[in-house]
């Protein structure tokens, strides 16, 4: 199946897809901004949860919103009126084509049937199923392929390419100036929470750490969304400026960008840190590959027991009792990472424990 969409000269109207996640949304802005860069209109199509992020991506002319049973931590069930509603939306807008993107163990035909349903001519995505006459292009991702790097191989695979100068790292619009909740003076973020309990510390190993940086110098501030203040309250105590659902997402991409350092789980303000150029220590839960998702093009440390029983699982909740995986990293270990991002702001792209 080729790659290019035969007979079409004129720049496509094109929709992308990413149904998942904030931080899978903000993986995907390097393919998105290749995409934009080769297309008269370029739309996203993404989750609930992505649509804070889908919004903040650089290049996207309008933001679709769907609700997929397919993914997501608690799927709703399969409902023909919010199907139909889809469809008629995106058949409405008449694209050209479409690119699905989706994790490497996840399926992108469902929602290539309903694209195919909606009219689109022309769908390309990574798929490893036969995917009968859903897809234009069926791509194959190189094996152990970071999922940022994986969706601009797709991309370039569909005819797409960043423009010139575009140095292909995870980037958003510019945030607002967030210096009246931060204040001016330097500061480290630590961002306890996760949507999967088991990609975060402890809320008391989170507080334990907090207390390390401020006793060894660092000024912190702690972050988390409207349903985490009384985690943040917590891990904040008396040590640390307390943020909790206090910013919206592009604010907390503010607060992220003002940060020397960020400390934070495998989750969305990782990556939202990498996409502002914030180093991140990163509490790798291995439940999933670091491969394929530590902080992307930014430099980073990953702590965290990559050999714990836990590893490959894709558990949401911890399996081995007493969280060892991340809870047996050491305050010592959080402060040297900080202190070595710290000093090597502007050297070496990534640097692993």
């Amino acid at each position: 199946m080729t790659g290019h969409l035969a007979g079409n000269r004129a720049r496509p109207r094109t929709l992308v897809v990413r149904l998942d996640s904030a931080g899978d949304v903000l993986l995907a802005s390097p393919a998105v901004r290749a995409v934009a860069a080769g297309s008269a209109h370029t739309a996203v199509l993404c989750g609930p949860l992505g649509e804070r992020a889908a919004r903040l991506l650089p290049g996207v002319d309008e933001v679709l919103v769907y609700d997929a049973p397919w993914v997501g931590l608690d799927p709703g069930p399969v409902r023909r009126d919010t199907v139909d509603a889809l469809v008629d939306a995106v058949a409405a807008r008449r694209f050209d084509r479409a690119l699905v993107l989706a994790s490497y163990h996840q399926s992108p035909l469902p929602a290539a049937l309903l694209l195919k349903t909606a009219g689109i001519p022309w769908v390309g995505a990574d798929s490893e199923h036969y995917p009968g006459s859903l897809l234009d292009l069926r791509h194959h991702r190189v094996p152990h392929r970071h999922e940022a790097r994986a969706a601009l191989d797709l991309a370039e695979a569909a005819g797409f390419a960043l423009p010139p100068g575009d140095d292909g790292a995870l980037h958003i619009v510019e945030p607002p100036d967030t210096t009246p909740l931060t204040g001016t003076d330097p500061y480290v973020v630590v961002h306890p929470g996760a949507a999967v309990p088991a990609r975060a510390w402890s809320p008391e190993r989170a507080a334990r750490a907090v207390a390390a940086l401020d006793a060894a110098g660092h000024r912190v501030v702690v972050t988390g969304g409207p349903a985490e203040k009384e985690l943040t309250a917590d891990v904040a105590a008396d040590c640390a400026l307390d943020l909790g659902g206090r910013t919206g997402f592009p604010e907390l991409a503010g607060v992220l960008a003002g940060a020397r350092a960020v400390v934070t789980g495998n989750t969305g303000p990782s990556h939202l840190a990498a996409a502002v150029g914030t180093p991140v220590v990163c509490l790798f839960a291995p439940v999933v590959p670091a491969e394929r998702w530590a902080p992307y093009r930014v430099p980073h440390v990953l702590l965290g027991r990559q050999d714990a029983p836990c590893a490959g699982t894709r558990a949401r909740i911890c399996p081995v009792p007493g969280h060892p995986c991340l809870d047996s990293v050491t305050d010592a270990d959080v402060l040297d990472a900080v202190a070595s991002l710290v000093a090597a702001e502007g050297g070496p792209a990534a640097i692993r424990r």
